[in-house]
């Protein structure tokens, strides 16, 4: 909404005003905080009301305030309060090593806003939990009840603990801090209550001054700690299983869907839960903490009830460490956290791709540590040679060709407009579409399959990355997937509003792979489809 007090200013007393806002202002942007320099940025200055004339917010000098012109007008909110918070959480993102593949989550929180520093001193006695926070220059005693929750039989106390005694829990709570986060801050600013309480547990049996760790309600524990609360009400569980903490919150995520975890969340969850329960397979066995003689089979007899999810936790144990591998180059190119505009491909296409096609699905029957030593553990291979699969189709298609500052915005439309875009970095957006990418890594089970046939070795299909798979098959790959980059369509602009114009099934590629045509006969590739086995000559 406009402002009838500025309007009536003359251009001497509106710079009068922006003069006195940017002493008052201490020179900074209100919105990023950034310096505004009156000279420079003169003609880039937005005079705006801190707090919208709709939200009853004045119109006068004492509700103005300057910003940036491009922080003003792409601002997360019109009162300026809430838009300089939400800048804030932007920075707090941007600031986290890009090899992380992550966003900010409540430990990064607490760590901009001076929280997650200190433990807990803590005495139990007599049904009572007994703390202070000296560390904050409050010694007082705090004396609160325990109660024991009937349903699951934990004792928890309910805490008004400072952010300085605080700290998140990344390993049962591994998501990061999503969009909701922007509402949230909203209603806080509004002085809205939010009827949630943060979840946190503690172990006073092994630490002298234990760690507070806060595994549910990170969104709104944030919120609150960016609007600038001190203390936080925290629900405490006191020496829990933290194995049935993990399982309750991986559950709230995937089986009741009571919050919105990514899959690539889940499958983390999954992979913490596995390495639980191993811990308590071998104390139930009575077996050492570093034995691998069991296996997966026997993890899923062992936990009876649970035989469907040790499936899902060992697939997903399976999935996280080829995400997170260290040597994983493609996971530079993958987006984690649902759907944005950077990378070209998403976490949903690795899980429907890669691991559809390449992880075999069900529980094996060999030991943990079988040929370990030799580096042949079926899972181990698997694993790495998924990942240097990624690899090859990294170094090949991506690395150096797709540019993650154009990103994968309006592609095919900027093509249309007769815009410029780099040839490899179109190559490599219109390869990595879910649809376009599953069609041919299905080539790749053929060209393994077919070196296995032509030495005459023997091999499970099924579990094929699961065999020592040859530096000259490996070789043919890479052959394969540098023939198929170098096909003209890839490339072809006319193709941008027919072919690359909307979303195709997995089928209408394999058609086009297979004939050079389109389901409806436009030809694509030429009179024949692609040949491997010519392409993997080199």
């Amino acid at each position: 909404m406009g402002s009838l007090y500025l309007n009536k200013l003359s251009k001497e007393e509106k710079n009068n005003l922006v003069k006195r806002l940017h002493e008052i202002q201490e020179g900074n942007c209100f919105i990023c905080g950034d310096p505004i320099n009156l000279d420079i940025h003169r003609k880039d200055i937005d005079i705006d009301h801190v707090i919208p004339i709709k939200s009853k917010g004045k119109d006068g000098p004492e509700n103005f305030a300057i910003t940036h012109a491009t922080c003003n007008r792409s601002k997360q909110d019109s009162n300026l309060h809430v838009a300089r918070i939400l800048a804030e959480f932007n920075k707090i993102n941007e600031n986290i090593p890009k090899d992380e593949n992550r966003s900010a989550n409540l430990g990064d929180i607490l760590a901009e806003y001076g929280g997650g520093k200190y433990e807990l001193s803590v005495k139990i006695a007599g049904g009572s939990f007994q703390t202070s926070f000296p560390k904050t220059g409050n010694n007082d005693i705090i004396t609160t009840p325990i109660f024991k929750d009937q349903i699951s039989g934990f004792d928890s106390v309910f805490l008004n603990l400072p952010i300085q005694y605080i700290h998140h829990d990344s390993h049962i709570n591994p998501r990061s801090i999503g969009k909701n986060l922007g509402k949230l801050v909203k209603e806080f600013h509004k002085k809205l209550p939010q009827l949630h309480v943060a979840l946190a547990w503690i172990d006073t049996d092994k630490d002298s001054e234990p760690k507070v760790l806060v595994f549910d309600g990170q969104h709104k524990a944030a919120a609150q700690i960016m609007i600038g609360a001190k203390n936080l009400p925290v629900r405490v569980f006191i020496n829990p299983d933290k194995g049935m903490l993990l399982t309750a919150n991986t559950h709230a995520g995937t089986t009741l869907h009571q919050v919105a975890f990514d899959k690539s969340v889940q499958r983390n969850l999954g992979n913490s839960l596995l390495k639980e329960r191993i811990t308590r397979y071998r104390k139930d066995k009575g077996r050492p903490e570093d034995d691998e003689s069991f296996t997966e089979r026997d993890l899923a007899n062992h936990f009876k009830g649970e035989s469907r999810e040790m499936k899902r936790y060992v697939l997903d144990w399976v999935r996280n460490e080829v995400t997170t591998h260290p040597e994983n180059k493609l996971r530079h190119y993958i987006e984690y956290g649902g759907r944005g505009k950077d990378k070209p491909l998403s976490y949903s296409t690795i899980e429907k791709t890669f691991y559809s096609l390449f992880v075999y699905g069900e529980l094996l029957e060999t030991p943990f540590n079988f040929k370990q030593e030799e580096g042949t553990n079926p899972r181990r291979l698997e694993i790495e040679q998924i990942v240097r699969l990624m690899n090859i189709i990294a170094e090949e298609i991506f690395i150096e060709k797709f540019d993650l500052s154009i990103g994968i915005g309006q592609i095919e439309g900027n093509i249309q407009k007769n815009k410029y875009v780099p040839e490899p970095h179109l190559c490599a957006f219109r390869m990595a579409k879910e649809e376009r990418i599953r069609a041919w890594l299905r080539y790749i089970p053929k060209i393994i399959q077919s070196y296995f046939v032509t030495t005459g070795e023997s091999f499970d299909e099924k579990k094929m990355f699961q065999y020592p798979i040859p530096n000259q098959c490996w070789e043919n790959i890479k052959h394969f997937i540098d023939a198929l980059k170098k096909f003209p369509f890839w490339v072809n602009k006319d193709l941008s509003t027919t072919v690359f114009g909307g979303k195709q099934t997995p089928a209408y590629w394999q058609t086009i792979f297979e004939t050079g045509k389109t389901p409806d006969g436009t030809e694509v590739i030429g009179n024949k489809g692609i040949n491997y086995m010519e392409m993997i000559g080199g």
